[in-house]
Protein backbone atom coordinates (compact mmCIF):
# COMPACT_ATOMS: atom_id res chain seq x y z
CA UNK A 1 0.00 0.00 0.00
CA UNK A 2 2.85 2.50 0.57
CA UNK A 3 4.68 1.45 -2.57
CA UNK A 4 1.02 2.35 -3.99
CA UNK A 5 1.17 5.49 -2.19
CA UNK A 6 4.26 6.82 -3.47
CA UNK A 7 3.40 6.02 -7.30
CA UNK A 8 0.19 7.65 -7.19
CA UNK A 9 2.22 10.66 -5.80
CA UNK A 10 4.48 10.69 -8.13
CA UNK A 11 2.40 10.23 -11.13
CA UNK A 12 0.24 13.49 -9.75
CA UNK A 13 3.69 15.42 -9.28
CA UNK A 14 5.07 14.84 -13.27
CA UNK A 15 0.95 15.39 -14.26
CA UNK A 16 0.62 18.64 -12.40
CA UNK A 17 3.77 20.27 -14.38
CA UNK A 18 6.97 18.89 -13.83
CA UNK A 19 9.35 17.71 -16.31
CA UNK A 20 9.69 14.32 -16.82
CA UNK A 21 12.90 13.65 -16.52
CA UNK A 22 15.41 10.35 -16.25
CA UNK A 23 15.86 11.09 -12.50
CA UNK A 24 12.21 11.23 -11.56
CA UNK A 25 11.66 8.29 -13.61
CA UNK A 26 14.27 6.15 -12.16
CA UNK A 27 12.99 7.39 -8.56
CA UNK A 28 9.50 5.97 -9.61
CA UNK A 29 11.10 2.87 -10.60
CA UNK A 30 14.15 1.82 -8.64
CA UNK A 31 12.96 -0.55 -6.45
CA UNK A 32 11.34 -2.94 -9.51
CA UNK A 33 13.39 -6.17 -9.77
CA UNK A 34 14.09 -6.98 -13.88
CA UNK A 35 11.71 -9.87 -13.48
CA UNK A 36 8.61 -8.05 -12.73
CA UNK A 37 9.25 -5.77 -15.41
CA UNK A 38 6.58 -5.08 -17.93
CA UNK A 39 7.68 -4.17 -21.83
CA UNK A 40 5.38 -1.78 -23.79
CA UNK A 41 4.96 -1.49 -27.00
CA UNK A 42 3.39 0.94 -28.62
CA UNK A 43 1.79 1.55 -31.92
CA UNK A 44 0.78 4.74 -33.20
CA UNK A 45 2.78 7.48 -31.29
CA UNK A 46 2.03 10.86 -32.92
CA UNK A 47 -1.13 11.82 -30.87
CA UNK A 48 -2.94 9.64 -28.06
CA UNK A 49 -0.27 6.75 -28.47
CA UNK A 50 2.09 9.00 -26.37
CA UNK A 51 -0.55 10.35 -23.93
CA UNK A 52 -1.11 6.85 -23.37
CA UNK A 53 2.61 6.04 -23.66
CA UNK A 54 3.50 8.84 -20.73
CA UNK A 55 0.55 7.96 -18.40
CA UNK A 56 1.89 3.97 -18.57
CA UNK A 57 5.17 4.30 -17.97
CA UNK A 58 4.73 6.37 -14.47
CA UNK A 59 3.58 2.98 -13.30
CA UNK A 60 7.04 1.01 -11.90
CA UNK A 61 6.60 -1.89 -13.81
CA UNK A 62 6.14 -0.40 -17.02
CA UNK A 63 9.25 0.10 -19.45
CA UNK A 64 8.72 1.03 -23.37
CA UNK A 65 10.89 -1.19 -25.65
CA UNK A 66 9.25 -0.76 -28.53
CA UNK A 67 7.60 1.91 -30.71
CA UNK A 68 5.78 1.44 -34.10
CA UNK A 69 4.70 4.39 -36.45
CA UNK A 70 4.00 4.59 -40.17
CA UNK A 71 5.93 8.31 -39.92
CA UNK A 72 9.84 7.76 -39.90
CA UNK A 73 9.58 11.97 -38.57
CA UNK A 74 7.23 10.99 -35.81
CA UNK A 75 8.91 7.79 -34.83
CA UNK A 76 12.04 9.50 -34.05
CA UNK A 77 11.15 12.57 -32.46
CA UNK A 78 9.41 10.03 -30.16
CA UNK A 79 12.40 8.24 -29.89
CA UNK A 80 14.86 10.68 -29.23
CA UNK A 81 12.76 12.05 -26.14
CA UNK A 82 12.29 8.72 -24.70
CA UNK A 83 16.62 8.26 -24.69
CA UNK A 84 16.28 11.28 -22.60
CA UNK A 85 14.59 9.28 -20.22
CA UNK A 86 17.47 6.31 -20.62
CA UNK A 87 14.40 4.50 -22.12
CA UNK A 88 16.18 2.79 -25.67
CA UNK A 89 12.73 1.29 -27.78
CA UNK A 90 13.06 -0.74 -31.08
CA UNK A 91 11.99 0.65 -33.87
CA UNK A 92 9.13 -0.64 -36.04
CA UNK A 93 6.90 0.21 -39.45
CA UNK A 94 5.04 -2.24 -39.52
CA UNK A 95 2.84 -3.19 -36.21
CA UNK A 96 2.80 -7.21 -37.16
CA UNK A 97 7.02 -7.05 -36.14
CA UNK A 98 6.20 -5.14 -32.84
CA UNK A 99 3.54 -7.62 -32.21
CA UNK A 100 6.60 -10.38 -33.28
CA UNK A 101 8.73 -8.94 -30.27
CA UNK A 102 9.27 -11.47 -27.17
CA UNK A 103 9.81 -8.34 -24.92
CA UNK A 104 6.81 -6.48 -25.76
CA UNK A 105 4.20 -8.04 -22.87
CA UNK A 106 1.48 -5.47 -23.69
CA UNK A 107 0.32 -2.90 -26.62
CA UNK A 108 -1.41 0.41 -26.91
CA UNK A 109 -3.10 0.72 -29.56
CA UNK A 110 -3.66 4.28 -30.86
CA UNK A 111 -4.07 4.63 -34.06
CA UNK A 112 -6.84 6.32 -36.34
CA UNK A 113 -10.38 4.47 -35.78
CA UNK A 114 -10.54 2.76 -39.25
CA UNK A 115 -7.07 0.24 -37.99
CA UNK A 116 -8.22 -0.65 -34.12
CA UNK A 117 -9.65 -3.97 -34.92
CA UNK A 118 -6.81 -5.67 -37.16
CA UNK A 119 -3.88 -4.20 -34.72
CA UNK A 120 -6.24 -5.10 -31.81
CA UNK A 121 -7.29 -8.95 -32.85
CA UNK A 122 -3.89 -9.41 -33.90
CA UNK A 123 -2.00 -8.19 -30.64
CA UNK A 124 -4.28 -10.73 -28.47
CA UNK A 125 -3.64 -13.08 -30.98
CA UNK A 126 -0.13 -12.47 -30.64
CA UNK A 127 -0.77 -12.77 -26.45
CA UNK A 128 -0.51 -9.54 -25.81
CA UNK A 129 -2.80 -7.38 -23.41
CA UNK A 130 -3.72 -4.48 -24.81
CA UNK A 131 -4.64 -0.41 -23.91
CA UNK A 132 -6.87 0.22 -26.93
CA UNK A 133 -7.80 3.62 -27.96
CA UNK A 134 -11.41 4.62 -27.97
CA UNK A 135 -13.92 4.31 -30.04
CA UNK A 136 -12.51 0.72 -29.86
CA UNK A 137 -13.76 0.49 -33.73
CA UNK A 138 -14.86 2.39 -36.78
CA UNK A 139 -18.25 0.14 -37.44
CA UNK A 140 -20.43 -1.98 -35.30
CA UNK A 141 -19.70 -4.94 -36.91
CA UNK A 142 -15.74 -4.69 -36.14
CA UNK A 143 -16.91 -3.35 -32.49
CA UNK A 144 -18.85 -7.24 -31.82
CA UNK A 145 -15.60 -8.84 -33.70
CA UNK A 146 -13.14 -7.24 -31.27
CA UNK A 147 -15.52 -8.60 -28.08
CA UNK A 148 -15.75 -12.18 -29.23
CA UNK A 149 -11.62 -11.64 -29.58
CA UNK A 150 -10.95 -10.78 -26.32
CA UNK A 151 -13.30 -13.58 -25.32
CA UNK A 152 -11.44 -16.77 -27.45
CA UNK A 153 -7.97 -14.89 -26.38
CA UNK A 154 -8.66 -14.49 -22.91
CA UNK A 155 -6.70 -11.38 -22.75
CA UNK A 156 -7.07 -8.00 -20.54
CA UNK A 157 -7.84 -5.23 -22.83
CA UNK A 158 -8.97 -1.89 -20.91
CA UNK A 159 -10.39 0.90 -23.72
CA UNK A 160 -9.14 4.49 -23.08
CA UNK A 161 -12.12 5.78 -21.40
CA UNK A 162 -10.40 7.05 -19.18
CA UNK A 163 -13.54 9.00 -17.40
CA UNK A 164 -14.19 5.69 -15.56
CA UNK A 165 -11.31 6.08 -13.62
CA UNK A 166 -11.38 9.53 -12.60
CA UNK A 167 -13.11 9.58 -8.86
CA UNK A 168 -15.83 12.80 -9.48
CA UNK A 169 -17.41 10.37 -12.56
CA UNK A 170 -17.40 7.55 -10.32
CA UNK A 171 -18.99 9.86 -7.51
CA UNK A 172 -21.29 11.08 -9.08
CA UNK A 173 -22.28 7.96 -10.81
CA UNK A 174 -23.03 6.72 -7.41
CA UNK A 175 -24.70 9.47 -6.78
CA UNK A 176 -27.03 8.37 -9.30
CA UNK A 177 -27.28 4.87 -8.79
CA UNK A 178 -28.22 6.23 -5.44
CA UNK A 179 -31.50 6.43 -6.26
CA UNK A 180 -32.10 9.69 -4.77
CA UNK A 181 -33.11 11.35 -8.49
CA UNK A 182 -35.89 9.31 -8.97
CA UNK A 183 -37.13 7.58 -11.99
CA UNK A 184 -34.53 8.79 -14.27
CA UNK A 185 -36.41 9.37 -17.25
CA UNK A 186 -34.44 11.33 -20.04
CA UNK A 187 -30.57 11.90 -20.10
CA UNK A 188 -28.42 14.45 -22.12
CA UNK A 189 -24.84 14.63 -23.72
CA UNK A 190 -23.34 17.13 -25.26
CA UNK A 191 -20.11 18.58 -26.55
CA UNK A 192 -19.91 22.62 -27.95
CA UNK A 193 -16.55 22.72 -29.47
CA UNK A 194 -16.57 26.50 -29.82
CA UNK A 195 -13.43 27.63 -31.38
CA UNK A 196 -13.21 25.65 -34.02
CA UNK A 197 -12.76 26.92 -37.55
CA UNK A 198 -13.19 25.81 -41.08
CA UNK A 199 -11.01 23.33 -42.49
CA UNK A 200 -9.54 24.58 -45.83
CA UNK A 201 -9.83 22.39 -49.14
CA UNK A 202 -6.45 21.57 -50.53
CA UNK A 203 -5.62 19.91 -53.43
CA UNK A 204 -3.98 16.43 -53.60
CA UNK A 205 -0.05 16.21 -52.77
CA UNK A 206 2.80 13.90 -52.78
CA UNK A 207 3.32 11.70 -49.81
CA UNK A 208 5.14 13.10 -47.40
CA UNK A 209 8.76 11.78 -47.06
CA UNK A 210 9.35 8.69 -44.81
CA UNK A 211 5.43 8.58 -44.55
CA UNK A 212 4.14 4.65 -45.37
CA UNK A 213 0.81 6.20 -46.56
CA UNK A 214 0.10 2.55 -47.99
CA UNK A 215 -0.09 1.14 -44.70
CA UNK A 216 -1.32 4.57 -43.00
CA UNK A 217 -4.57 3.69 -45.28
CA UNK A 218 -4.68 -0.01 -44.24
CA UNK A 219 -8.18 -1.35 -44.73
CA UNK A 220 -9.52 1.62 -46.15
CA UNK A 221 -10.57 3.12 -49.76
CA UNK A 222 -7.52 3.90 -51.43
CA UNK A 223 -6.98 6.99 -52.38
CA UNK A 224 -4.47 10.24 -52.84
CA UNK A 225 -2.48 11.53 -50.23
CA UNK A 226 -4.45 14.55 -48.70
CA UNK A 227 -3.25 16.38 -45.93
CA UNK A 228 -6.77 16.90 -44.53
CA UNK A 229 -7.18 13.32 -44.40
CA UNK A 230 -4.01 12.46 -41.98
CA UNK A 231 -3.15 12.79 -38.44
CA UNK A 232 -5.36 14.84 -36.22
CA UNK A 233 -7.84 15.50 -39.41
CA UNK A 234 -8.39 11.72 -39.80
CA UNK A 235 -11.17 11.81 -37.62
CA UNK A 236 -13.71 14.23 -40.08
CA UNK A 237 -13.94 11.65 -42.68
CA UNK A 238 -16.49 8.33 -42.91
CA UNK A 239 -13.54 6.30 -44.25
CA UNK A 240 -11.19 6.48 -40.94
CA UNK A 241 -13.83 7.47 -38.03
CA UNK A 242 -17.01 9.18 -37.25
CA UNK A 243 -16.89 12.27 -35.88
CA UNK A 244 -17.56 13.98 -32.82
CA UNK A 245 -20.19 11.64 -32.16
CA UNK A 246 -17.27 8.91 -31.81
CA UNK A 247 -14.65 10.91 -30.83
CA UNK A 248 -16.16 12.85 -27.21
CA UNK A 249 -19.21 11.13 -27.86
CA UNK A 250 -17.81 8.10 -26.45
CA UNK A 251 -16.45 9.33 -23.60
CA UNK A 252 -20.04 11.31 -22.86
CA UNK A 253 -22.77 8.73 -23.93
CA UNK A 254 -20.56 5.96 -21.55
CA UNK A 255 -21.43 7.86 -18.76
CA UNK A 256 -25.51 7.65 -19.61
CA UNK A 257 -25.19 3.96 -19.71
CA UNK A 258 -22.85 3.37 -17.06
CA UNK A 259 -25.39 5.61 -14.67
CA UNK A 260 -28.43 4.19 -16.33
CA UNK A 261 -26.91 0.53 -16.50
CA UNK A 262 -28.34 0.75 -20.42
CA UNK A 263 -27.51 -1.44 -22.95
CA UNK A 264 -28.34 -0.97 -26.56
CA UNK A 265 -31.37 1.30 -27.65
CA UNK A 266 -34.06 0.06 -29.38
CA UNK A 267 -34.31 2.91 -31.80
CA UNK A 268 -32.33 6.14 -33.02
CA UNK A 269 -33.44 9.15 -34.74
CA UNK A 270 -31.13 11.64 -36.03
CA UNK A 271 -30.39 15.10 -37.95
CA UNK A 272 -27.70 17.35 -38.34
CA UNK A 273 -25.06 18.28 -41.45
CA UNK A 274 -22.65 21.17 -42.60
CA UNK A 275 -24.21 24.14 -41.03
CA UNK A 276 -21.53 26.13 -39.55
CA UNK A 277 -18.96 25.24 -42.05
CA UNK A 278 -20.32 24.19 -45.45
CA UNK A 279 -17.43 24.47 -47.69
CA UNK A 280 -14.96 23.03 -45.95
CA UNK A 281 -13.19 19.89 -45.87
CA UNK A 282 -14.69 18.07 -43.77
CA UNK A 283 -17.37 14.73 -43.94
CA UNK A 284 -18.80 14.29 -40.39
CA UNK A 285 -21.66 16.83 -39.62
CA UNK A 286 -20.59 20.04 -37.62
CA UNK A 287 -23.86 19.89 -36.01
CA UNK A 288 -25.89 16.78 -35.39
CA UNK A 289 -28.59 16.13 -32.57
CA UNK A 290 -29.72 12.39 -32.04
CA UNK A 291 -32.24 10.79 -30.13
CA UNK A 292 -32.10 7.58 -28.30
CA UNK A 293 -34.83 5.21 -27.03
CA UNK A 294 -33.91 2.58 -24.41
CA UNK A 295 -37.63 1.22 -23.58
CA UNK A 296 -37.56 3.49 -20.13
CA UNK A 297 -35.60 6.40 -20.93
CA UNK A 298 -33.94 8.42 -23.54
CA UNK A 299 -30.63 10.21 -24.34
CA UNK A 300 -30.15 12.74 -26.73
CA UNK A 301 -26.91 13.64 -27.95
CA UNK A 302 -25.82 17.52 -29.54
CA UNK A 303 -22.65 18.42 -30.94
CA UNK A 304 -22.08 21.61 -32.27
CA UNK A 305 -18.56 22.68 -33.50
CA UNK A 306 -19.25 26.29 -33.77
CA UNK A 307 -20.58 27.61 -30.05
CA UNK A 308 -18.74 27.28 -27.27
CA UNK A 309 -22.01 27.61 -24.88
CA UNK A 310 -23.34 24.64 -24.61
CA UNK A 311 -26.10 23.24 -22.37
CA UNK A 312 -26.89 24.49 -19.24
CA UNK A 313 -23.62 27.07 -19.58
CA UNK A 314 -21.37 23.92 -20.07
CA UNK A 315 -19.02 23.47 -22.97
CA UNK A 316 -19.67 19.43 -22.56
CA UNK A 317 -21.45 17.27 -20.06
CA UNK A 318 -24.17 14.87 -19.27
CA UNK A 319 -27.30 15.42 -17.55
CA UNK A 320 -29.58 12.65 -15.19
CA UNK A 321 -32.75 14.42 -15.20
CA UNK A 322 -34.66 12.71 -12.09
CA UNK A 323 -37.94 13.12 -10.88
CA UNK A 324 -36.61 14.85 -7.37
CA UNK A 325 -33.78 16.90 -9.33
CA UNK A 326 -30.98 16.94 -12.03
CA UNK A 327 -27.69 16.01 -11.65
CA UNK A 328 -24.97 17.57 -14.50
CA UNK A 329 -21.82 15.88 -14.78
CA UNK A 330 -18.17 17.17 -17.02
CA UNK A 331 -14.73 16.59 -16.57
CA UNK A 332 -14.35 19.51 -14.33
CA UNK A 333 -16.78 18.08 -12.22
CA UNK A 334 -20.31 17.85 -10.94
CA UNK A 335 -23.28 18.75 -8.81
CA UNK A 336 -27.18 17.97 -8.26
CA UNK A 337 -30.02 20.73 -8.69
CA UNK A 338 -33.18 19.68 -7.19
CA UNK A 339 -36.77 19.90 -8.02
CA UNK A 340 -38.64 22.21 -5.37
CA UNK A 341 -38.75 21.03 -2.14
CA UNK A 342 -38.10 17.55 -3.54
CA UNK A 343 -33.50 17.00 -2.90
CA UNK A 344 -31.06 18.78 -1.03
CA UNK A 345 -28.37 20.30 -3.98
CA UNK A 346 -25.09 19.13 -4.35
CA UNK A 347 -22.43 22.09 -4.89
CA UNK A 348 -20.19 22.11 -7.73
CA UNK A 349 -17.51 19.64 -6.76
CA UNK A 350 -14.74 19.70 -9.06
CA UNK A 351 -11.99 17.07 -10.37
CA UNK A 352 -9.59 16.72 -8.04
CA UNK A 353 -7.27 14.00 -9.52
CA UNK A 354 -6.02 12.43 -12.74
CA UNK A 355 -8.19 9.97 -15.05
CA UNK A 356 -5.78 8.91 -17.39
CA UNK A 357 -3.23 7.84 -15.14
CA UNK A 358 -5.66 5.85 -12.45
CA UNK A 359 -6.40 4.54 -15.58
CA UNK A 360 -3.49 3.22 -16.82
CA UNK A 361 -2.55 2.59 -13.32
CA UNK A 362 -6.02 0.12 -12.77
CA UNK A 363 -5.10 -1.58 -16.48
CA UNK A 364 -1.55 -2.59 -15.44
CA UNK A 365 -2.90 -3.75 -11.84
CA UNK A 366 -5.36 -6.13 -13.52
CA UNK A 367 -2.63 -6.95 -15.74
CA UNK A 368 -0.38 -8.52 -12.88
CA UNK A 369 -3.63 -9.93 -11.01
CA UNK A 370 -5.47 -11.32 -14.30
CA UNK A 371 -8.74 -10.74 -12.76
CA UNK A 372 -10.62 -9.03 -15.78
CA UNK A 373 -13.38 -8.00 -13.62
CA UNK A 374 -11.35 -5.26 -12.01
CA UNK A 375 -10.76 -3.23 -14.90
CA UNK A 376 -12.66 0.16 -15.03
CA UNK A 377 -13.15 0.22 -18.45
CA UNK A 378 -13.46 -3.66 -19.46
CA UNK A 379 -13.74 -4.21 -23.74
CA UNK A 380 -17.76 -4.93 -23.12
CA UNK A 381 -18.17 -1.54 -22.16
CA UNK A 382 -16.20 0.19 -24.73
CA UNK A 383 -17.46 -1.67 -27.33
CA UNK A 384 -21.21 -0.94 -26.24
CA UNK A 385 -20.65 2.35 -26.21
CA UNK A 386 -19.04 2.35 -29.85
CA UNK A 387 -21.85 0.56 -31.07
CA UNK A 388 -24.18 3.10 -29.76
CA UNK A 389 -22.50 5.88 -30.91
CA UNK A 390 -22.34 4.09 -34.44
CA UNK A 391 -26.17 4.03 -34.26
CA UNK A 392 -26.72 7.72 -34.32
CA UNK A 393 -24.31 8.13 -37.44
CA UNK A 394 -26.56 5.55 -39.30
CA UNK A 395 -29.33 7.65 -38.13
CA UNK A 396 -27.83 10.66 -39.40
CA UNK A 397 -26.67 9.35 -42.92
CA UNK A 398 -29.96 7.40 -43.80
CA UNK A 399 -32.16 10.22 -42.60
CA UNK A 400 -33.92 7.35 -41.07
CA UNK A 401 -35.76 6.72 -37.82
CA UNK A 402 -34.05 2.79 -37.05
CA UNK A 403 -34.71 0.14 -34.98
CA UNK A 404 -32.09 -2.52 -33.62
CA UNK A 405 -33.17 -6.08 -33.87
CA UNK A 406 -30.62 -8.27 -32.07
CA UNK A 407 -31.49 -11.40 -32.83
CA UNK A 408 -31.02 -10.86 -36.53
CA UNK A 409 -27.76 -8.36 -35.68
CA UNK A 410 -29.29 -5.80 -38.02
CA UNK A 411 -31.96 -2.64 -38.88
CA UNK A 412 -35.25 -2.37 -39.98
CA UNK A 413 -33.79 -0.52 -42.77
CA UNK A 414 -32.15 -2.02 -44.85
CA UNK A 415 -29.77 0.97 -45.77
CA UNK A 416 -29.06 1.56 -42.22
CA UNK A 417 -27.84 -2.20 -42.19
CA UNK A 418 -25.26 -1.66 -45.16
CA UNK A 419 -23.03 0.42 -42.78
CA UNK A 420 -22.79 -1.87 -39.97
CA UNK A 421 -20.09 -3.85 -41.74
CA UNK A 422 -16.83 -2.41 -43.30
CA UNK A 423 -15.58 -3.46 -46.33
CA UNK A 424 -11.76 -3.84 -46.72
CA UNK A 425 -9.56 -3.00 -49.08
CA UNK A 426 -5.63 -3.16 -50.63
CA UNK A 427 -5.49 -7.03 -49.78
CA UNK A 428 -6.83 -6.91 -45.85
CA UNK A 429 -9.41 -8.43 -44.59
CA UNK A 430 -11.29 -8.69 -41.47
CA UNK A 431 -9.83 -11.13 -38.97
CA UNK A 432 -11.18 -14.18 -37.88
CA UNK A 433 -12.65 -14.86 -34.95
Amino acid sequence: MNKRREFLRNAALISAGTLMTSDLLAAIKKSVSANDKIGLGVIGCKGQGWSNLQALIKVPEVQCVALCDIDEQVLQHRNAELEKLNMKPKLYDDYRKLLSDRNVDIVVVGTPDHWHCLQMIDACAAGKDVFCEKPVANSIFEAQLMNKAVDRYDRVVQVAQWQRSQQHFQDAIAYVHSGKLGKVFSTKTWMYRGGTTPLPVVPNSPVPAGVNYDMWLGPAKKRPFNKNRFHYEFRWFWDYAGGLMTDWGVHLIDMVLLGMKAGIPKSVMATGGKYCFPNDARETPDIQTALFDFGDFQMSWEHNMSSGVGLYSMTHGIAFIGENGTLLLNRGGWEVRPEKNKLESVAWTKSVDIGLDNHAANFIDVVKSRKKIDLNCPFEAGARVAIVSHFGNVALRTGEKIYWNEAKNKFNVDSASKLIKPVYNNGWKLPLV
